[in-house]
């Protein structure tokens, strides 16, 4: 049987070498872990572990899965080990990078087609701006330094997820998809000096505390839901950006 998460003895050890490694490749994005066809009767309470057992309860109540028999996993991604950190700890990662680039790909898909359909803010939006391009040749315009800008962000967020995670590593048993809270941040981040005097009046997860109002059933439901848009979303911007890099027309083509 699979534990679903290492001994606490070892989990301190383990969090200082791995999270320098994950932390680099938790900018790479990953293919989506399996489908499988949802049993008669709904499964209990599914438990957010990085255990291929907890893996597999989770796809068991995706109601997106029908006509699935077993983990889709054509690449075999559920029996990976990276980095020599194990399987369960391997699993962990790659849930919480589907659903980690699944948000980023939602977020992009709307931006995407506000832009391409020249909705935007009634101000200049940055130094530079050019009314009618389409996304990627404003992304195309944008100087250097306002590149570098998005990938600095994008370094930090990274950073302080892995560094300083909302208890237990996701790859050493902890709930994928978590965010460490900014707004209070945990002791481990207060206490390394990185933290900001002014604070932060909003989380990046759960910005205004809907979520942790809501029941652990309608939690479980909603995680379902975002996974399931998030892989379609990953599929619709990658499916557009291609279009319009194939056709130069933008979003809607026609």
């Amino acid at each position: 049987k699979i534990e679903a998460s290492a001994p606490r003895s070892q989990t301190a050890t383990k969090s200082t070498t791995m999270a320098p490694r994950l932390a680099i490749a938790a900018l790479c994005a990953v293919p989506a872990l399996g489908f499988l066809a949802p049993s008669p009767a709904p499964a209990a309470t599914v438990a957010m572990r990085g255990a291929k057992e907890d893996l597999i309860k989770l796809q068991t109540n995706n109601p997106s899965a029908q006509g699935w028999e077993g983990i889709w996993d054509p690449l075999g991604c559920a029996d990976f080990d990276f980095w020599g950190i194990g399987n369960e700890a391997t699993i962990g990662y790659l849930r919480h990078a589907e659903i980690k680039h699944g948000r980023v790909a939602m977020a992009a898909f709307v931006g995407y087609c506000v832009q391409a359909n020249g909705i935007h803010f009634p101000w200049t939006p940055y130094p530079g701006f050019t009314e009618g391009l389409s996304p990627p040749e404003q992304w195309a315009a944008l100087p250097p330094v306002a590149k570098w800008q998005f990938f600095v962000y994008i370094g930090i967020l990274e950073a302080l997820g892995e560094c300083f995670p909302a208890g237990e590593h996701y790859a050493l048993g902890g709930k994928p998809g978590v965010f460490p809270s900014l707004k209070e941040p945990n002791e481990q981040m207060a206490s390394c000096g990185v933290y900001p005097f002014h604070g932060f009046p909003l989380d990046l997860f759960d910005p205004f505390g809907t979520v942790a109002k809501l029941s652990e059933e309608k939690k479980e439901r909603g995680l379902r839901v975002e996974v399931n848009n998030g892989r379609l979303a990953m599929l619709a911007f990658a499916g557009i950006c291609t279009q319009a890099a194939l056709t130069g027309k933008g979003f809607p083509y026609f």
